[in-house]
């Protein structure tokens, strides 16, 4: 850890528009071009002199504060079951983002998984998605993408797609149905274990700040 600053890193998306009024309430508001989509910056001030944020994408946010270049996070807990990284600790669901991580296939495909042996995936949580069907004794062959997922059992890529489903109008529109939820997601404020326990007193100050705010968001 070289930065004096304490850095946040922020995921890009949807989580952020959720987030990004609630940060004045605590208050720590970024520089101008933060809120510019626009924008190829990266690395921000705020209106506190000791912390700053980058902007980096979801699945970015964790690994950026295990290997230390970050040190607090806002990520999806989706993200940490996927990477399951030890230097991560979560102290606090943020109550934002929330939605689910759902196995989905065509409502064609009327298979029940208890008669499948092997089954093929495509989703971008290859780890989590195995984990899941090795507990249902069924071998999962996963094909990772990141993006377009429902467009894979439609185009015969796979059977079956594991992805997020919020309002469930995607997979609707894509001629999916949900087969099963696999895990409730939300939003975790997440800490580099070392930056813990070398700067206390900074990090609890700022967990307290953000529960502040997450109670205020919980519906």
């Amino acid at each position: 850890m070289n930065s004096k600053k304490l850095i946040i890193a922020m995921p890009k998306g949807r989580i952020l528009k959720e987030l990004r009024p609630l940060l004045d309430l605590i208050p720590i508001t970024p520089e101008n071009d933060f809120d510019r989509q626009e924008s190829r910056k990266l690395h921000f001030e705020t209106s506190n002199d000791n912390i700053s944020f980058i902007k980096v994408r979801s699945f970015d946010v964790a690994t950026f504060v295990a290997f230390g270049s970050a040190h607090i996070g806002i990520v999806g807990s989706d993200v940490l079951q996927e990477f399951n990284y030890s230097e991560l600790y979560s102290p606090l669901d943020l109550n934002i983002g929330k939605c689910s991580l759902c196995l989905a296939s065509t409502s064609s495909f009327n298979k029940e998984l208890s008669r499948l042996s092997h089954i093929r995936v495509a989703t971008k949580y290859p780890e989590t998605t195995k984990e899941y069907f090795f507990k249902k004794g069924i071998q999962a062959e996963c094909i990772k993408i990141n993006g377009a997922v429902e467009l894979a059992p439609k185009l015969g890529l796979s059977s079956h797609i594991v992805d997020l489903v919020s309002t469930g109008n995607t997979i609707k529109e894509n001629g999916l149905v949900v087969v099963e939820k696999i895990s409730d997601v939300s939003t975790r404020l997440v800490v580099n274990r070392s930056v813990m326990k070398t700067r206390p007193n900074e990090i609890k100050d700022l967990i307290l700040k953000f529960r502040g705010i997450a109670n205020g968001s919980d519906n």
